[in-house]
């Protein structure tokens, strides 16, 4: 059986687990949503709408409707990969926002991770 790329697992299925990650660690979907807004641009309201759709999480990424500038100061390793040496663009974006969410479950106070 091929395995499924991030990008086209169901947004809910993936930021669930992204959630999870963060609320094993005592930290809220709140901050979650706080992280993804600063990175996307998309609202929490509009997060959650999104989580109650078909879409994709690579569609969720694609379509975010400010991707923040200064997301390529995210710098760091996820999955053993080093972010900012990530060529392909969608699955660059998705760690970033990987990373954040790690940053957060770490215990790294939010004015750090927003840089």
């Amino acid at each position: 059986m091929a395995r499924r790329q991030v990008y086209d697992m169901s947004f809910s299925s993936v930021y669930n687990a992204l959630i999870q990650k963060a609320v094993r660690k005592k930290r809220t979907k709140e901050e979650v949503d706080e992280v993804t807004s600063w990175l996307t641009g998309y609202t929490s309201d509009q997060i959650d709408a999104l989580l109650n759709s078909e879409i994709t999480y690579g569609e969720f990424i694609l379509g975010a409707p400010a991707f923040n500038p200064r997301a390529e100061l995210i710098s760091g390793k996820v999955c053993g990969i080093q972010v900012e040496t990530i060529e392909d663009p969608l699955m660059k974006k998705i760690r970033q926002l990987d990373k954040l969410v790690d940053e957060l479950a770490k215990g790294r106070p939010m004015e750090k991770i927003l840089r």
